[in-house]
């Protein structure tokens, strides 16, 4: 596809300096969820509702070894001359394109440190989970567990799934994601709520999400594609076709999987057939207002069940760290439902960039079509990167902390697991910790790295203008970009 136009310039923007005060409140946040961490584990395991039958196989493992040292608040600040020494060179090579914007500054402090471009909106791919990440929290707080209903039909023994957007659900125990709620709680809920009606027929309300289920800035391989899909209210397993080999594959790193076309329809047959109804029975409809009830039975809109997802801060961790697109759209919606827009790709963009403007961030600088980064149409820039993950880890606001927890390691997990290992990289293994972002032409990174003295800095180093065969050569030269910040003093 040609290369996105540049953006207009954007107007000046405002600049968050942060008290030297802060410092030591951004080590304790940083240290709580696991900038100074031993090997991550399953998100699962993060927050404890581990598996049963997971437990023997962990109690084998060998002692952890720690992969990220604690920052130190008082290291040396380095100077901005120091760091355009270091990376200068770095930026201006052909690897990378002819559009390279980037934003280096200090976490403790918010003091740039390096820019160039910094404050131009760039195409940032999957880098976008950053945003939908903080947003999310800060709209709905990490403890929100989205909902799952079951209500009676307009019609005897007709049961109403309403979808509330939870992309984890799953049909039974043996679903992708751990942890998750499940439709065969939900419909042990309804035939108990039924008593002795036998439930005939399944509605799937999925009303709540609107507009294409599709962005039209996605590559026209993404739907179908195995990362993309149909985005609905209602689904089960991220809307894989088969969880069982998805599982198998994602074990061995690999996230790619196999889509459903109707998320909802298929969730709906799912639920129908725990609950007993042939599957030619289920159709779309809404939910009947909740109203009286006859003697003895559930009334039209009454609730007959619910289940309710992780919590957000564990959905946050599973998007961050698996690069999860169909989790990352759910997301952005919830913001957009938070902040009463419609549940769209155009109502999630909206949201995102008024809650960016709430948080006191350049919103200017900010321009959503989705919430995964799958879209071309996305533009952020670095100078705004690099201002979310200081506010993230200043302390103000503690709930956006949730975000550094699933950032991939460099040269250990994540999609930085097979990176910074060559000779002119290992210096950023176990101390860059960063979301990248791939598409055709586009290769973006942000996240923290310490420094050599131990001073915890952040950076975003955002490329729109890749050759088409140039990935991996563009991966090495960020990467060197990320370890040149962790070899040096910068002074």
């Amino acid at each position: 596809m040609a290369t996105p136009a540049a953006p207009p310039a954007p107007g000046p923007r405002r600049r968050r300096v942060l008290p030297v005060a802060l410092a030591a409140v951004l080590v304790l946040v940083l240290a709580a969820v696991g900038i100074a961490v031993v090997r991550p584990g399953p998100v699962a395991d993060w927050l404890g509702d581990e598996p049963a039958d997971r437990t023997a196989a962990r109690a084998a493992e060998p002692a952890p070894v720690a992969v990220l040292s604690g920052a130190d608040a008082n290291a040396p600040l380095p100077t901005p001359e120091g760091v355009r020494a270091a990376l200068a060179p770095l930026v201006d090579v052909p690897a990378l394109g002819d559009r390279v914007n980037v934003s280096v500054a200090d976490v403790a402090t918010g003091q740039p440190l390096f820019g160039r471009g910094e404050d131009d909106g760039t195409v940032p791919a999957s880098v976008t989970k950053l945003v939908t990440g903080v947003t999310v929290l800060a709209a709905r707080g990490p403890a929100y567990r989205i909902p799952t209903r079951a209500v009676a039909g307009a019609t005897p023994g007709e049961v109403v799934i309403v979808g509330g957007g939870d992309p984890t659900l799953a049909v039974d125990k043996k679903g992708f994601y751990p942890g998750a709620a499940r439709l065969d709680d939900l419909a042990g809920q309804v035939r108990k709520a039924l008593g002795g009606t036998k439930p005939t027929k399944v509605t799937v309300d999925s009303s709540l999400y609107s507009g294409p289920v599709h962005e039209p800035g996605w590559d026209a391989d993404i739907p179908t594609g195995g990362y993309g899909g149909a985005i609905t209210a209602l689904m089960t397993d991220g809307a894989r076709s088969d969880v069982p080999r998805a599982k198998k594959d994602d074990a061995a790193g690999n996230h790619w999987a196999e889509r459903v076309a109707q998320p909802d329809l298929a969730a709906g047959r799912a639920f129908a057939r725990l609950l007993g109804v042939p599957t030619d029975a289920v159709e779309r409809g809404t939910a009947p207002a909740a109203g009286g009830a006859a003697t003895g039975t559930p009334g039209p809109g009454a609730e007959l069940g619910r289940v309710e997802s992780l919590p957000m801060v564990r959905m946050v961790d599973i998007m961050i760290s698996d690069s999860d697109n169909i989790i990352a759209e759910a997301l952005a919606r919830q913001v957009a439902l938070a902040r009463n827009q419609p549940g769209s790709f155009a109502g999630a963009g909206a949201a995102m960039d008024a809650v960016a403007g709430e948080l006191g961030l350049p919103a200017d600088e900010l321009s959503l079509a989705d919430g995964s980064g799958l879209s071309r149409s996305n533009r952020i820039s670095p100078s705004l990167l690099t201002d979310l993950i200081t506010l993230a880890g200043d302390g103000s606001r503690p709930e956006l902390a949730a975000i550094f927890g699933g950032l991939p390691v460099a040269d250990w997990s994540g999609t930085l697991a097979d990176r910074f290992g060559t000779t002119a990289t290992k210096a950023g293994a176990g101390v860059v910790r960063a979301k990248t972002g791939t598409l055709t032409k586009v290769h973006a990174i942000a996240g923290v790295v310490s420094t050599a003295d131990g001073r915890l800095l952040t950076f975003a180093v955002l490329t729109d203008a890749v050759p088409p065969d140039g990935l991996e050569a563009a991966r090495v030269a960020l990467d060197r970009i990320g370890a040149a910040l962790a070899r040096c003093g910068c002074r």
